[in-house]
């Protein structure tokens, strides 16, 4: 059974989160200051190239999905409050878990000279590398969105920030954990037990309710971008169990401990990137790091547009006990190319390789306008050479060519 009284909590929290923005917004609007209203309406085709691995999976080789994301953002005349509201909704014809609401953004800020103050749900992005941001640990996970773990949920959160001429200053209250989100039964893209979502088990007996808290400095020096961070709380990454029945998955969160970095430096036509962070675990201490670089060739093609080279080299020492991770001992290969066209057309493409298993996964993502506010998406996911026991084993006949239109106003 659900767990009423937690999902009760959950929804109660960003109900009130979202009330009170547009409470704001309404004030604001009665006062005639700055308003922008905006958003979009997706539709989404995703074709399969195989039949489901797993039972009960849904057998179609097409299906279809209905998205929609409302923006409201407000600032006052002087500039030292802002507000931002904004929910996302899925419909997907197939899977009942991937039909989702979550609010992504709905917070109030106060800025007053070199501090600011921000209540509510927002979203956090830490990080400067392309195939893993491996020191972005504010916001969950939502993965019933897409497979490469970079979209998320809002967290609710109070932080304060102080901006000075040494650097920025960041600190992070959590007070609601928010768990990663799962294909369901039927859907596609899931592991070969159904993940029992609505019984996970946590380390903190406070469960969702208990505080995490981060710290993180950033400033520039020169050519350098740089972030230090420090986290204390539930880990967004669950470990794996078996349940009861043996069949469903049971997701474990535990109480962990992370110090971590994140660099960029930049040098004419290089980027070159590093992530790195050290953890106290469930059961041990381990590092985990990636870097590499970014080169880019501009006005190639007589001046069609940018290609950039990407390289990326990925490394995490945890044993077996920890939350499972993919990204062990791979090289990430990739290209991304920018058209200098009235259309904004842009092409990334890459692969993953496993070291030790020669398992890969390829991605291509691109992009063009249609019309002025039309824009048209491509993702291709495919993985190969994938065998029984490795990570991307349970998606191996999950490959598909996906085909979204976007409609912005």
């Amino acid at each position: 059974m659900k767990d009423s009284s937690c999902l009760l909590s959950k929804y109660l929290v960003l109900g009130l989160a979202g009330l009170f923005a547009l409470l704001i917004a309404n004030n604001a609007i009665s006062d005639n200051q700055e308003l922008d209203i905006s958003g979009n309406v997706a539709f989404q085709l995703r074709g399969f190239t195989q039949d489901a691995l797993w039972a009960d999976q849904n057998s179609s080789d097409v299906e279809s999905s209905i998205s929609g994301e409302w923006e409201v953002r407000w600032r006052s005349e002087d500039n030292s409050q802002r507000v931002s509201f904004i929910p996302f909704a899925r419909w997907d014809e197939n899977d009942d878990k991937r039909s989702h609401f979550d609010l992504k953004e709905a917070y109030w800020a106060y800025k007053n000279g070199e501090i600011e103050l921000l209540f509510g749900v927002n979203r956090i992005f830490w990080g400067v590398t392309e195939s893993v941001h491996l020191v972005d640990v504010i916001n969950q996970t939502d993965l019933v969105e897409d497979l490469d773990q970079e979209d998320k949920l809002g967290q609710p959160m109070i932080s304060l920030a102080l901006q000075k001429d040494w650097g920025l200053l960041s600190f992070y209250l959590l007070p609601y954990f928010r768990e990663r989100s799962f294909p369901g039964v039927n859907g596609r893209l899931r592991a070969a037990s159904p993940v029992d979502a609505d019984n996970a088990k946590y380390e903190s007996g406070n469960k969702r309710k208990h505080l995490d808290f981060a710290l993180r400095y950033s400033h520039y020096f020169g050519d350098i971008d740089l972030g230090l961070h420090y986290f204390n709380g539930t880990n967004r990454d669950p470990r794996l169990g078996v349940g009861a029945n043996n069949s469903d998955v049971v997701l474990n969160y535990d109480q962990m401990e992370q110090i971590g970095l994140d660099l960029q430096y930049t040098r004419g036509s290089w980027l070159w990137k590093l992530e790195s962070f050290v953890r106290d675990g469930y059961e041990e201490s381990f590092f985990a790091s990636i870097a590499g670089f970014e080169y880019t060739f501009y006005q190639v093609f007589e001046g069609a547009g940018d290609v950039g080279v990407l390289l990326e080299y990925q490394y995490d020492n945890r044993s077996s006990y920890e939350a499972a991770t993919s990204a062990d001992n791979d090289v990430f290969i990739g290209a991304r190319w920018v058209l200098n066209n009235m259309q904004d057309g842009s092409i990334l493409a890459g692969v993953v390789v496993d070291n030790k298993t020669s398992e890969a996964f390829y991605s291509i993502e691109a992009e063009s306008r249609l019309k002025e506010d039309v824009v048209l998406e491509l993702q291709v996911r495919l993985i190969a050479h994938s065998e029984p026991g490795e990570s991307f084993h349970p998606f191996s006949r999950d490959n598909y060519i996906q085909l979204q239109i976007n409609r912005f106003f």
